[in-house]
């Protein structure tokens, strides 16, 4: 982020290369907007074959051009493009927006001819947007440096959102879209090819804009995951939300990794992680990417997830309380003698939490205020959310309801309210300068709630924790593969509980061991080419005795032998045979883009066929591993299962910390890790099993 957007979102000239006089075509669409909508700053059309376009003095070179261009348009074919931003950095141009397509997009060739625009650009210090992109604008300056048909759409509304998109069709649709639902877009930017100017900078510029509030973003990649990284952070710490739509939910073709953990992760899982661990909103659709937008765009954000549920009606309650349930809102039971005030008022309400004040309301308006009074007054909600249906567009009730909505808010004028309505815009207008979010659909209500709460905590949250520091002594990644006994040997010195091993490398050493340990033990074979030791019998369990021990360690040698006879045996894995806990399972793997993430689950079934993990991007606090331990379906087992004992989170975050931290201190030399199972205990953790497979070391073993 070498240089400021500023003349690219701000331009007081601009110079339209390939201009048209007729306003429909792409080089005429930018200047027919701007002199449409009143554009204050200089246009200069650049055309041999024109002397005047639209009215306006036309030039035949950027080099002909009296003042200083802040930004230039190139609306020329590919083969003449090239010679345009030539032009451009002769002339001194800030910032260049090329819609100009027939660059990576179309082969070697072209990915060529972007290169050189990228090399131009960078060397004279030009701020490029595209190649083969729609443009940008910002609503406000009447700055239109699109092709789109946006402008003669009608009257557009400026407001307190930016946007961003990769795809120029899908930024254009989600715009109008926006428009539709009330949203105020100033600054529009679709980033095309993305040859300079990605995403992740219009993101960190929107933070340093003050006019900016929102950030609404879509793409397909993220090219510098660094970038994003800091981008997200920033907005993070200047409590802008962002919804971001990533689509092309695909693996990273980890079928043939060496490990359990690697399997398990995907573009898709660490893009999720990304989002998760940087408080942004991932939306699915437009639908709900445009609805948080709208959302959020009131600036209310609520301080916790106590929801008060207000309704005229009971089924709609009931809906409501579902939908909060399933977004993780707390839909707590009003205190009793506040619900005993709500009986008294009307004796067939449902007072409990939803409160249904039913359809008396129509009567008695005014019983409104009462309900929705109490409840702030006596009890602690963070928000509320209040079905009226058509009551406040029906001639007999608007104007009472009206207000009694503006004596609520005059009252209480930072309480979170979102309503649920059915009413035409007008209405909708009246409750939206009151600062309450409006929707049709009351459970749409509650997720944009949910959307509104999590950014509360977000934002209350400040800033992220910092990941514990490396401990004194710890160990490297070896440079090739290593047996269990040294992977727990190499996990143990970064700070993660493993069980108390011996390697044995013949019989009487394996009875000294279990001698030792006081109790059954497990054997395993120490080989750092079997990775999976189950498949040839290489685990046995529970022996004993003396004799057990003799004859599990004749067994494992001669089964690695017969099935392994090219493997490398360094021993037997004397270990104590762990009883009770949550077993689990600990992960990392490393991704080109994103670099080291760590994979967190139950053991078991919610891994091999439920999928029930959470990944986050290393390296984290203890913090961030709690939030990422609390994300699993399966969660409430940790808590104690039919009569089990809680098992030790505490033990478990620190553990997912400090594998993080090694995670990215080894970045470079991993390829994956698993820690399976890793038990969690009632005090305590401990790693039974794991393995490290180095960077560049495929699945070649058994």
């Amino acid at each position: 982020m070498t240089s400021s957007l500023d003349a690219l979102l701000h331009p007081r000239s601009v110079a339209v290369i390939g201009a048209s006089d007729t306003p429909g075509r792409i080089g005429g669409r930018p200047i027919s907007n701007m002199l449409t909508t009143g554009y204050a700053g200089r246009i200069f059309p650049i055309n041999p074959k024109y002397q005047t376009v639209q009215g306006l003095p036309g030039y035949a070179t950027l080099a002909e051009v009296p003042d200083p261009v802040d930004c230039a348009i190139i609306a020329v074919p590919a083969v003449d493009a090239v010679q345009a931003m030539r032009g451009c950095a002769d002339a001194g141009v800030k910032a260049v927006v090329a819609f100009t397509s027939g660059f990576a997009e179309h082969g070697e060739a072209g990915a060529r001819a972007q290169r050189e625009l990228s090399a131009i650009a960078r060397e004279a210090g030009i701020r490029l947007v595209g190649p083969n992109c729609l443009g940008v604008f910002s609503v406000r300056e009447n700055w239109f440096g699109t092709f789109a048909s946006v402008p003669s759409m009608g009257p557009l509304k400026a407001g307190p959102v930016g946007m961003i998109s990769q795809s120029g069709a899908y930024g254009s649709h989600m715009f109008m879209v926006a428009q539709a639902r009330g949203v105020g877009v100033d600054h529009w930017v679709t980033t095309g090819n993305e040859a300079d100017v990605d995403v992740a900078e219009v993101i960190a510029h929107y933070v340093a804009e003050p006019a900016v509030k929102v950030i609404v973003a879509y793409a397909e990649g993220v090219q510098d995951m660094g970038r994003m990284i800091a981008a997200l952070d920033a907005a993070r710490a200047a409590q802008k939300p962002v919804i971001f739509m990533k689509v092309g939910r695909s693996g990273v073709g980890a079928a043939a990794a060496a490990s359990h953990t690697a399997s398990l992760a995907g573009s898709d899982a660490l893009y999720d992680a990304l989002f998760q661990q940087h408080g942004v909103y991932r939306a699915d659709t437009t639908e709900e990417l445009v609805d948080i937008a709208y959302a959020c765009q009131f600036g209310i954000f609520p301080r916790g997830r106590r929801v008060s549920l207000q309704t005229i009606s009971g089924g709609v309650g009931v809906q409501m309380a579902d939908a909060a349930d399933a977004k993780g809102l707390d839909v707590a039971p009003l205190p009793e003698a506040t619900q005993a005030k709500l009986k008294a008022l009307i004796p067939f309400a449902g007072v409990r939490n939803p409160v249904d004040f039913t359809g008396k309301a129509l009567a008695e308006p005014d019983l409104m205020t009462q309900n929705i009074s109490l409840t702030i007054d006596e009890a602690d909600y963070h928000s509320h959310v209040i079905y009226v249906a058509s009551v406040p567009a029906a001639p007999f009730t608007r104007e009472v309801c009206q207000r009694i909505f503006a004596e609520l808010r005059d009252k209480y004028p930072h309480e979170v309210m979102v309503m649920s309505l059915i009413a035409p815009p007008e209405v909708r207008q009246f409750y939206e300068e009151l600062n309450i979010p409006c929707f049709e659909d009351p459970s749409l209500a509650v997720r944009a709630l949910a959307a509104l709460t999590r950014f509360g905590e977000v934002f209350a949250a400040a800033r992220r924790g910092v990941p514990p520091a490396p401990p004194p002594g710890a160990m490297a990644v070896p440079g090739s593969p290593v047996n269990e006994y040294e992977a727990k040997r190499i996990l143990a010195s970064w700070g993660l509980p493993v069980t108390e091993d011996v390697l044995a490398a013949s019989s009487d050493q394996a009875v000294d061991a279990w001698r030792t340990i006081q109790g059954p033990v497990v054997m395993k074979i120490a080989s750092p080419d079997i990775l999976h030791k189950t498949e040839i019998g290489g685990v046995l369990l529970g022996a004993e005795t003396a004799e057990a021990v003799r004859r599990d360690f004749a067994a494992l040698m001669e089964r690695a032998h017969s099935q392994c006879p090219d493997a490398r045996i360094e021993g037997v894995i004397v270990a104590p045979l762990i009883r009770g806990g949550v077993e689990t399972v600990l992960g990392v793997v490393r991704d080109p883009l994103f670099g080291p993430a760590v994979m967190f689950g139950l053991g078991g079934v919610f891994v091999e066929t439920l999928g029930d993990v959470a990944f986050r991007l290393a390296p984290f606090d203890e913090q961030e591993a709690r939030c990422m331990i609390d994300s699993i379906r399966g969660r409430a087992i940790l808590d104690g299962a039919r009569g089990a004992p809680p098992a030790d989170v505490d033990a478990l975050a620190g553990a997912l910390a400090a594998l993080s931290v090694f995670a990215a201190e080894n970045a470079d030399a991993l390829e994956t890790i698993d820690v399976n199972p890793f038990v969690v205990l009632p005090e305590g953790a401990v790693a039974l099993d794991a393995l490290i497979v180095p960077s560049q070391v495929r699945d070649e073993s058994v």
